[in-house]
This record gives C-alpha cells, structure tokens and sequence, in this order.
C-alpha cells in the first residue's frame, strides 16, 4: 500500500517524524507536508504566486504553501501513482467540534478525501505531546483495518488522547460536537 503522509505543523513536526517511523516498516510512505507550521489554515490554497517543492536531508518534500496544496501537488501530478490513503498529522492539539473548520490537519485529510481517497487526520488531545507514540500506534491499527477492509471514500478525524497506549480503552467514534450556540 501506498500512503501520502501531510500534516499542518511542517515538515519538521515530531508528530509527523513519529507517524512515518510508525507507518514506514508496513506501507510505501511519501510525506509532502508544509514548509512551516501553518496551524489554523483550513482549506486555503495558495492562488497569488508559485509554489515550489523541496526536499529535507531526512527524504521528506516540503511544499512553501498549506496543507491542502501539499496533498493537491501530490495526487494531481507530485507522485507517480496514487496513494491508496492519506493520512494528516499527527497533529499537537485536538481537531475537535466546529474547531475542525479552521484545522489545516483535517484540511490535508479533506483534500485526499475530495480527490477520492480515504483520509485519516490523527491528533494527539494534548498541549504538553507526552505520547505521540501512542497517537503513532493508534495510526497504525488504523491502517492495519483500513488495509483489512478498505475506509472507502471516507474521512475519518480522530482525536487520541495523551496517555500511555496501555491506557487506551478502545475506540469511540461520535459526530461533531458544537462549540459555537446557536443563535435562537
């Protein structure tokens, strides 16, 4: 399988250094990620001037625009074949509720999804990132389901909280809260 790995907090993100290491001994990893964070970057494109694409001494190519651009330089003309999953992240803080508009970690999964491909954005619920290995693993059995049974065209936002993964508890999948009230 093939895996196109972006995130939103740049190349040199240790969440996105712990998610390849994870992912790399099981698929075909290529990370196309920001040159610098842009957290909070949502769905933007960069329209007003050329973009480029350069390579980091650790392989991963870093795009001097945002997430979303990087995961649309990779599936419409970056990489020779298509990936079979994208995954965004992992992201310091978590995507949660009306939050997720303004995440440029669910932008990148957003972007694979709108391409057609199934789409994981993986956040560690933290501010300190005690465990990213735990968010690693979690990404991991992810994969492992997803290449047991395809996602399908499907983005999937998941939130892991900072604990040691022998404190996980399973899986809970729940819709978006709100954080915003409604005006009556």
């Amino acid at each position: 399988m093939r895996i196109l790995l972006s995130n939103d907090d740049g190349y040199f993100a240790p969440g996105l250094e712990r998610l390849a290491a994870a992912l790399a001994p099981l698929a075909d990893i290529t990370v196309v990620a920001p040159e610098r964070d842009r957290s909070g970057a949502s769905n933007s494109l960069t329209l007003d001037r050329p973009l480029s694409v350069r390579r980091a001494a650790n392989g991963f190519l870093f795009v001097n625009g945002t997430p979303t651009d990087c995961v649309h330089l990779a599936v419409t003309g970056l990489l020779d074949t298509l990936p079979d999953l994208v995954i965004s992240g992992i992201n310091l803080g978590a995507n949660m509720g009306d939050d997720t508009i303004y995440s440029g970690t669910v932008a990148a999964a957003t972007e694979g999804y709108l391409l057609g491909i199934p789409s994981i954005a993986m956040s560690l619920a933290s501010k300190t990132a005690a465990h990213f290995e735990t968010a690693a693993a979690v990404a991991v059995e992810l994969y492992q389901r997803h290449r047991a049974r395809t996602l399908g065209p499907r983005l999937v936002n998941v939130n892991v909280p900072d604990v040691p993964q022998s404190a996980l508890k399973g899986f809970r999948v729940t819709r978006l809260g709100r954080r915003h009230k409604p005006r009556t």
